[in-house]
């Protein structure tokens, strides 16, 4: 069973952590990957696209598989049909280490549908979408949540306690309602509050933009484990910065020549693995935020959002390295 003491997870975030992405930050000290957003209506009417995010490929070990939807029997399938690397239409039978239940995507489309975070408005849903997951699941399952869905319905505590009751084996908490999306600051008081309600593990998200922030997070809040998202987001060297912070040693910032080069790998794996104009159009936002605060920056953003081919985002990449040169 995988340890959850003092580890450093890459979260699952939609159009950006896929399987490039995670190896890159796999590479870089992420010891534990969850992939993007799976749909368990999806799974359930077999769809192509569905089997392709829900991929495990050699080199993208161990990885969480996260699942969403409301119906608990939909749910179960999909947790049984992923947990035993049976779902049609994937290139290989591997099992994810977790199935992870999203209880706390806050997107509108999302929670229109009575998912992500809605679900935190109805607990004793809650408890019965984990129990069919778990009773389906060949391996073990996680939960993710928020505070709540507004400041006047803070539950996060109820749920957890719900949670452990049904049979998770570990809960990741974004310490922020729905109603606050990404702004402001995280209040990571509530991850404290769910650590010391429950005896499983307790993952920790939110506001973890440098090393420093995740020591402090595991440190104020006695939380297990920090999932970093957004402050991976072109630079995932903020995994083998806290790794190194959490193992005592020191680290330096990379070099925009080192920075530039992870992000030429990770871009072109994404036109190898989705072709170059889809791979194209979704590298640009990912080497916009490579480039940030590097000399000419701006400048490049502009060209970044008219590269149309692989030897276009190779061209962007040399002309900032030349740049930092001069």
């Amino acid at each position: 069973m995988f340890d959850f003491k003092n580890k450093i997870i890459c979260a699952p975030m939609a159009g950006v952590s896929d399987h490039p992405f995670r190896v890159i930050c796999r590479e870089l000290g992420a010891d534990l990957c969850v992939s993007e957003m799976i749909s368990s209506v999806a799974m359930h009417y077999e769809d192509k696209k569905t089997a392709t995010l829900s991929e495990i490929c050699e080199d993208d070990t161990p990885l969480s598989l996260q699942i969403f939807g409301h119906d608990p029997e939909i749910m179960k399938e999909s947790a049984y049909l992923l947990s035993n690397g049976i779902y049609k239409h994937r290139k290989n039978d591997r099992v994810p280490a977790f199935i992870d239940i999203n209880m706390g995507c806050p997107v509108k489309k999302v929670v229109s549908s009575g998912d992500g975070s809605a679900l935190m408005r109805d607990p004793m849903l809650c408890g019965d979408i984990i129990r069919a997951c778990v009773s389906g699941s060949n391996v073990g399952v996680t939960v993710k949540i928020r505070a709540g869905w507004d400041k006047s319905s803070i539950n996060c505590v109820e749920i957890a306690k719900i949670a452990e009751d049904a049979g998770a084996c570990a809960i990741t908490i974004h310490a922020r309602t729905r109603s606050q999306m990404y702004e402001p600051y995280a209040d990571w008081s509530i991850i404290k509050a769910v650590k010391a309600s429950v005896s499983i593990p307790v993952i920790g998200n939110g506001d973890i933009f440098c090393a420093e922030d995740a020591l402090r997070m595991l440190t104020e809040t006695g939380c297990d484990s920090v999932m970093i998202g957004r402050g991976a987001m072109g630079n995932p060297f903020i995994f083998e910065q806290a790794r190194a912070l959490l193992d005592g040693r020191a680290y330096d910032a990379p070099s925009v020549e080192r920075r530039l080069e992870f992000a030429r790998r990770q871009l072109t794996m994404m036109v190898e693995e989705k072709g170059e104009r889809i791979g194209v159009c979704e590298a640009r936002k990912h080497l916009a935020w490579y480039t940030k605060g590097m000399k000419f920056s701006s400048g490049a953003r502009s060209m970044i959002n008219t590269v149309t081919t692989l030897d276009d985002i190779n061209r962007v990449i040399d002309f900032l390295k030349e740049s930092d040169k001069n």
